[in-house]
């Protein structure tokens, strides 16, 4: 009868059989480890130079009590009533309350594109409303009213109603996707 080996552990058991232990680094790799840090991002920015119309430089202050509206050329009266009456279907959220202006810029862009992917074509944007137009709210309701004027998606947007966010909220409206521009097509065409 052969006698156990009591003496060597799990590992040198392992190395004995030809199966060598795999080489790793001690530390965990995260998602904010992978993701780039503020001050790569600002480099990144700054040699890329700030896309048109999305400055961080706030050049009309917004007073936190003004509605805030607009709509691109060719938008329907009808359609731009029942989005500034919200009447329109909002399908997804962005949160943006506290959020510092470069990372509101990126995030909202990042919304905005994956909203178009999804086919969504209304959303509400909840920002916040300040006291006195220089509060960091204000700022970032101001840029808002800025920037979304020069992102080529949006058609328009208007100041939420009150069960929605009142001030401190934004309806925002998005082209057709080319899925639904051709769905709509055919649609048409089955009438005629």
């Amino acid at each position: 009868m052969a006698k156990p080996e009591t003496s060597l552990d799990f590992d040198s058991l392992m190395r004995r059989d030809g199966v060598a232990p795999i080489r790793h680094e001690r530390r965990a790799e995260t998602a904010h480890a992978r993701n780039a840090g503020p001050a790569v991002v600002a480099r990144r920015r700054a040699a890329e130079g700030e896309p048109e119309g999305l400055s961080l430089t706030i050049g009309l202050r917004i007073n936190p009590h003004d509605p805030l509206e607009w709509k691109r050329d060719g938008v329907q009266e009808g359609v731009y009533r029942n989005l500034r009456l919200g009447r329109y279907s909002l399908d997804a959220r962005l949160e943006l309350i506290r959020k510092p202006l470069p990372l509101a810029r990126d995030e909202l862009l990042s919304f905005v594109q994956q909203c178009m992917e999804l086919n969504i074509r209304s959303f509400i944007i909840n920002h916040g409303r300040g006291r006195h137009p220089d509060d960091a709210t204000s700022l970032l309701r101001s840029a808002l009213n800025q920037w979304l004027p020069h992102i080529p998606e949006v058609m328009a947007f208007h100041s939420a109603q009150p069960q929605h966010g009142g001030l401190g909220a934004l309806y925002v409206m998005l082209r057709k996707s080319d899925a639904q521009r051709q769905a709509n097509w055919e649609q048409h065409q089955k009438r005629q």
